[in-house]
């Protein structure tokens, strides 16, 4: 489904309506549910990101029609990545006009060593030392203020499956390690990435992998993020993995998902700015489902996955071409 609301500057407003109904409607929902479980706050909406930046230059330009086009994607909520660099400086800077603001941000940790097993978005820290001190600037920054992290996305399904040189024994540590430091904070739910419903399929393992991991110390684990998976077919995925570990909520990515996966053919390339895509669900902590804490916007729609193609952005730069497409231009 290709979602075409309104302006979503106020999706905290659009989220707590959506989110009753669901309540009300969805099977399996916490029927009257008032208060989910990362509370009532309208998630955090980035004004300087990089579609807000593409919709001023529409506006600027008289570009109407594609401006009216681009703006629910560049208004909705999305998360922040934090890849490299000191992180410390830009996570106060968000998380201080986030709770000004009373909004609720969501921050991607994505430095692992060796991360996405030298794919399109390979780098990370040097050593597990470097990586450590990494996540300790990160919750530096963060400090006291609400936040939602989503813990390294691929990480441990990248554990579980293989991935050349690395230890699956240590990577679970070193994750564990980084749950640890970041839960420590008094307002910080961590969300461990899990891949998603097209990936790891021996659950029982999957779920051993998250608990060496750390989950029993965090608030669960996210699914789909940066992926096409259909949300019911997610949250189908997510609930047989809860019950394996003891009812664990999770989160969904519903960025890119409105149509759906593409068909496989066994290349990266296939996940990898796939043409075809709409956005999903608009992101929201009242979902109507028990144990799915919130439709999160984790990956930036119209952010590339990466030069899989000729003339394709690095990722994360802008990807004008592509942002368009997932709103049906």
């Amino acid at each position: 489904m290709d979602v075409r609301l309104g302006p979503l500057r106020r999706a905290g407003v659009l989220g707590v309506v959506g989110g009753l109904v669901a309540a009300l409607t969805v099977g399996g929902g916490a029927v009257g549910e008032a208060t989910p479980r990362l509370g009532l706050h309208p998630l955090w909406s980035d004004p300087d990101s990089l579609a807000h930046r593409q919709l001023a230059a529409y506006e600027t330009a008289g570009r109407t029609r594609l401006a009216d086009a681009l703006r629910p994607l560049a208004q909705a909520p999305t998360a922040t990545w934090f890849t490299g660099d000191a992180p410390r400086e830009r996570a106060r800077t968000l998380t201080t006009a986030a709770a000004a603001a009373g909004e609720l941000p969501v921050l991607v940790a994505y430095d692992v060593p060796g991360r996405d097993c030298g794919s399109f978005s390979s780098g990370g820290a040097a050593d597990d030392d470097a990586y450590l001190a990494w996540i300790g600037e990160l919750a530096a920054g963060i400090g006291e203020r609400p936040a939602v992290v989503v813990l390294e996305p691929d990480a441990v399904a990248f554990a579980v499956t293989g991935c050349g040189s690395v230890v699956t024994r240590d990577r679970l540590a070193l994750l564990r390690r980084a749950v640890e430091v970041l839960t420590a904070l008094p307002a910080t739910h961590v969300y461990v990435d899990a891949g998603h419903a097209g990936w790891v399929q021996d659950l029982p393992a999957l779920a051993s992998a998250l608990r060496a991991a750390g989950i029993d110390r965090s608030a669960g684990f996210a699914l789909n993020v940066s992926n096409f998976q259909p949300t019911d077919v997610t949250v189908a995925y997510g609930r047989r993995l809860s019950r394996l570990l003891g009812g664990a909520h999770f989160v969904v990515d519903t960025s890119r998902n409105g149509a759906g996966a593409p068909a496989s053919t066994g290349r990266d390339e296939d996940w990898c700015n796939p043409p075809g895509r709409r956005t999903g669900r608009p992101p929201s902590t009242l979902t109507g489902e028990d144990v799915v804490d919130a439709w999160l916007w984790v990956k930036r729609p119209g952010e590339s996955d990466g030069s899989c193609r000729p003339g394709e952005p690095a990722a994360g730069e802008w990807f004008e071409e592509y942002a368009l497409a997932l709103v049906g231009v």
